[in-house]
Formats: structure tokens, C-alpha cells, sequence
């Protein structure tokens, strides 16, 4: 399957979820919550058009901007050594927000369940996902972590890329804690990444002075 193939998969999902917006407009309140706090109260609203607007523009958006960072990095050809998955998880990443889409509708049609409950497991997968991205992504400026010390030797960038994977595919797992223990469930999306994070920046130094300690 070809890059463009993929993008027609992810255009499609924005597509529906942009068709969905419309067939429930009429049922719509005339300010549609759009924003929930960590208790998973509605604090935001927006106008029916914006609120149906607003993610699958995003989605839009978003893939323009997976399609045309290859294109403009210094170090392109590097990202086509792992295309295929780059793609992938630009489509999940449409999808994601297609669905977050649908459960904003659903919300505001006044289907009654937890938010974050709802958003726990897609989270959970887009962080996963990228632990994959992790594994396969070569060195560029705009997939990967990017520091100082990875964007300045190879060597580094593939080491703390092996390190980082698994830590972002446990990081994952992790967050599913938040269907467990609801109460907590705004962390469990928070603390792993952020947690996970912060270990891959601190790693790409270490691994950095090591290097240059060494040579």
C-alpha cells in the first residue's frame, strides 16, 4: 500500500466524522460543550458550527502537516526508511481524533457516560502506537526525540530511541490503569507520559556525555 493510499484511509475517517457532525447538528444543543476539566465536567462550549468544525479541520490539518514534514526536513530521506509506519500512525492519529469527535457529539446528544473513560483506552493506543514509531524512526527533525544530544549524533539518537520503545509501550499500558481507578484517571493519562518523557530527555544527555567522555 502506498503513502497516498494511507492518507485516502485517513481523509476518509475525517470524512465521516465531518458527515456525522452534520447529521446530528439539528439534535445539538445551541452551545455545544467542547472542553472538560480533570473531573470530567463540561467548562468549555462552542457555537454548533465550530463545535462541528473544530476536530476534523484538526484531523485535516494534521495529516497536511504528516504529509509535508518529509518534504521540508534536512534529513527527509531518512524518514522514507520508515515510511510505512510514519503513515500509520498519522492515520491513527486521524482516527483518534475522529473519534474523540464522535464522543463529543455523543455527549452533547445526551449519552451518559465518563469521558475520560472514554479517551483512557484511545490514549492508551496513540501512545503505544508511538512506542512502535519509536522502534523503526531514523534520525530527522520532527518524528522522534528530538534533543540537542540525539539531533547531534546518530549513534545517540538510535540509543535512546532503542530505550525509549518499550518505555512508551509501557507508559501505554500504564495509562489503561485509568478505567481501574476513574478517580485517578486524569493522571493515568498525564503522569506516563510525562514521566516517560522526561526519562527519554535525561537519557539522550547521559548517553550523549558517555559518548563524548569516551571518545
Amino acid at each position: 500500500m502506498r503513502t497516498r493510499h494511507r492518507y485516502a484511509i485517513a481523509l476518509a475517517l475525517a470524512a465521516v466524522a465531518a458527515v456525522a457532525g452534520v447529521l446530528a447538528r439539528p439534535d445539538l444543543p445551541a452551545d455545544v460543550a467542547i472542553h472538560w476539566d480533570a473531573a470530567g465536567r463540561a467548562d468549555g462550549f462552542a457555537s454548533r458550527w465550530v463545535a462541528l468544525t473544530l476536530l476534523p479541520a484538526l484531523a485535516v490539518v494534521l495529516l497536511t502537516l504528516f504529509a509535508l514534514l518529509p518534504r521540508i526536513d534536512p534529513l527527509g530521506q531518512n524518514v522514507r526508511q520508515f515510511r510505512p509506519t510514519y503513515d500509520w500512525f498519522a492515520v491513527l492519529t486521524v482516527g483518534v481524533l475522529a473519534y474523540a469527535h464522535g464522543v463529543v457529539l455523543a455527549l452533547n446528544l445526551g449519552y451518559e457516560f465518563s469521558i475520560l473513560r472514554a479517551i483512557v483506552p484511545v490514549v492508551a493506543v496513540l501512545t503505544v502506537a508511538a512506542g512502535y514509531v519509536l522502534e523503526r524512526a531514523e534520525r530527522n527533525w520532527f518524528v522522534g526525540i528530538r534533543t540537542p544530544w540525539t539531533l547531534s549524533d546518530a549513534a545517540v539518537w538510535d540509543e535512546t530511541h532503542r530505550h525509549a520503545a518499550p518505555l512508551f509501550k509501557l507508559a501505554g499500558i500504564v495509562t489503561l490503569g485509568g478505567l481501574l481507578f476513574p478517580a485517578y484517571a486524569f493522571a493515568f493519562l498525564v503522569g506516563p507520559l510525562v514521566a516517560v518523557a522526561l526519562c527519554a530527555t535525561g537519557y539522550s544527555y547521559v548517553a550523549y556525555r558517555r559518548r563524548a567522555d569516551g571518545a
